[in-house]
C-alpha cells in the first residue's frame, strides 16, 4: 500500500527539522521505503532535503536521490559539493549515477568521477556516459553476474559471492565465451541444483533475448513486454556482453511514453509537467488549440455555404452539433483502438488489412444502425418525418465514415513515422466534424432534395 502524506504530518517534519529534532525526524520516517521519503521530500526545499538526508544512512540516502522526481533532483544536487556527491555515487546503481551525471555541468561531473572511491563503478559510469541516454545503452546498468562457459557450478558460485556487494539483484547469470561475447543464461536455481564440478556449458540456455546499445528504449520496452522479462542483456555490434536492463528502468519508459501519448491525444504537443512554467504549459497547448480553431472556421465557412437552404429549413441547424458530436466521437474511438494495437504488436499486426476493415465496416455498421434508429425514432415525435429520415441517413453515413478515417488515419501515419497517438486528438476530431458536415447537408440537398 503506498503512502499517504497529509499536511498535517508534512507541517510536523518541517517544523522538525526548521527546530534541527534530530530524533523526531529519525521517528517519523523510521521504517519508510526510501521511494516514499523521496516522495515527501519531493515537496520540500532543497536544504530542508539536505539536512534529512545528512541524518540518514548513506545508502539510504543514494536510494532516495534516484528516486526524487527529476525537477526536485536537480534542484537538490545543487545544494551538494562534488566530494558529497561523489560518495551517494558509490553508492547507486551505475545507471542511475550515470543519469543524474548527465544532467551535471561537465566540471562538477569530473569532478564527482575524480572524487569517487569504488574505481570499478566509476569506469561503469564513465562508459555509460558516452551512450545517450534514449537508447539501450543509455539504459542500461553494467552491474551483472557473468559466468565464462568453461567454469565448473563452484566457480560460477565464488563468482557470484564475489560480485553480490556491487549487483543487488540477481535475476539471472549470463553466460560467456572467453572474448566475452553473449552465448546463453542459467538461473540460480539450476546452479544450485549441479553439482560443484558440473561444466557450465552442459547446463545452460543457449536461446536468449538480448538488445544491442543502439535499440531505443521504446524498442526495448516492447521486447521485455512481449517476452515477459524481467532484465535483458544488452550487447554490442559484435554480440559482447556490457551490461543489463531491469524491469524498473522499462517501466519508467512505458509510463513516459504512455505520459506523452496521452498528452498528444489530448492536443498537447510536448512533454510537460502540471508544475512547468506559463509559458512552457501555453506553448505546448496553443498549436492544436488553433488547429481546432481553424477547423471550427472552417466549418462555419462550410455552414454558410448552405445558408439559404437552412433559411428554408431552419430545423436542419439543431442537428449540426448532433452530427458533428457523433463523428468525432466515433473517430476517436476507432483511432485510440488502433493506436493501442499499434503500440502492443510493435506496429505488425495480426490480421490483414481486408480483414481488419471488414471488422471495421461490421462494427461501424451495428453502431450506425443503432444510433440511426434511435434518432429516427425520436425525431418522429419531434420533427417531421422527412427531417427525420434525413437526419438518421446521415447520421449512419457519419458513423461509417468517421469509423474508417479514425482506423486507416494513425495506420498513415504510423507508416510515415509520425506518432499515431497524433490521430486520436484533435486532428481526427477536426476533420470528422467536416466530413460530417458535408455529409449531412449532402445527404440532405441530393439524396432526398429536402432543400
Amino acid at each position: 500500500m503506498s503512502l499517504e502524506v497529509t499536511k498535517d504530518y508534512l507541517k510536523n517534519l518541517e517544523e522538525a527539522i526548521e527546530n534541527k529534532q534530530d530524533s523526531a525526524i529519525r521517528e517519523m520516517l523510521d521504517g519508510l521505503h526510501a521511494a516514499d521519503i523521496s516522495m515527501i521530500l519531493d515537496q520540500m526545499e532543497a536544504e530542508q532535503c539536505r539536512y534529512v538526508l545528512s541524518l540518514l544512512d548513506k545508502q539510504i540516502g543514494a536510494d532516495i536521490i534516484t528516486n526524487l522526481e527529476e525537477d526536485t533532483q536537480e534542484d537538490f544536487l545543487k545544494v551538494f559539493n562534488s566530494r558529497e556527491l561523489a560518495e551517494f555515487m558509490d553508492l547507486s546503481d551505475s545507471d542511475d549515477a550515470a543519469d543524474i551525471l548527465n544532467e551535471q555541468p561537465v566540471k562538477v561531473r569530473e569532478e564527482v568521477l575524480a572524487g569517487m572511491q569504488n574505481k570499478e563503478k566509476t569506469a561503469y559510469i564513465r562508459d555509460l556516459l558516452k551512450y545517450d541516454e534514449d537508447c539501450a545503452g543509455g539504459l542500461m546498468a553494467k552491474e551483472l553476474i557473468r559466468a565464462n562457459i568453461n567454469w565448473t557450478v563452484k566457480q560460477t558460485i565464488e563468482e557470484i559471492r564475489r560480485q553480490t556487494k556491487n549487483v543487488d539483484k540477481i535475476l539471472t547469470v549470463y553466460v560467456v565465451d572467453n572474448q566475452n561475447a553473449l552465448m546463453g543464461r542459467i538461473s540460480l536455481k539450476k546452479i544450485i541444483l549441479s553439482k560443484d564440478d558440473t561444466e557450465i556449458k552442459e547446463i545452460y540456455i543457449p536461446d536468449i533475448q538480448s538488445v544491442q546499445t543502439y535499440y531505443d528504449k521504446e524498442e526495448v520496452a516492447e521486447i521485455m513486454q512481449k517476452y515477459d522479462l524481467e532484465a535483458i542483456p544488452v550487447v554490442n555490434v559484435q554480440g559482447k556482453l556490457l551490461g543489463r536492463i531491469t524491469i524498473d528502468d522499462i517501466i519508467d519508459v512505458i509510463t513516459e511514453t504512455a505520459e506523452v501519448n496521452q498528452q498528444i491525444m489530448s492536443g498537447i504537443s510536448e512533454n510537460v509537467e502540471e508544475d512547468d512554467n506559463v509559458w512552457m504549459l501555453s506553448r505546448a497547448r496553443l498549436p492544436w488549440l488553433l488547429v481546432g480553431m481553424l477547423g471550427g472556421l472552417i466549418g462555419a465557412q462550410f455552414i454558410g455555404l448552405f445558408e439559404n437552404d437552412l433559411k428554408l429549413v431552419p430545423a436542419m441547424a439543431f442537428f449540426i452539433p448532433l452530427i458533428t458530436a457523433t463523428g468525432g466521437n466515433v473517430g476517436i474511438q476507432s483511432s485510440t483502438i488502433v493506436v493501442q494495437a499499434l503500440a502492443n504488436s510493435a506496429g505488425i499486426f495480426t490480421s490483414s488489412a481486408s480483414e481488419r476493415l471488414f471488422k471495421v465496416f461490421l462494427v461501424a455498421l451495428i453502431n450506425g444502425l443503432v444510433i440511426s434508429t434511435v434518432v429516427f425514432v425520436f425525431n418522429i415525435f419531434f420533427a417531421d418525418i422527412q427531417m427525420a429520415i434525413v437526419v438518421a441517413l446521415a447520421l449512419f453515413a457519419v458513423v461509417l465514415l468517421a469509423s474508417f478515417m479514425g482506423t486507416i488515419t494513425p495506420i498513415l501515419l504510423d507508416k510515415m513515422g509520425i506518432n499515431p497517438a497524433l490521430a486520436s486528438g484533435p486532428f481526427i476530431t477536426t476533420a470528422n466534424d467536416l466530413l460530417g458536415l458535408a455529409v449531412y447537408f449532402m445527404v440532405a440537398r441530393l439524396l432526398f432534395n429536402v432543400i
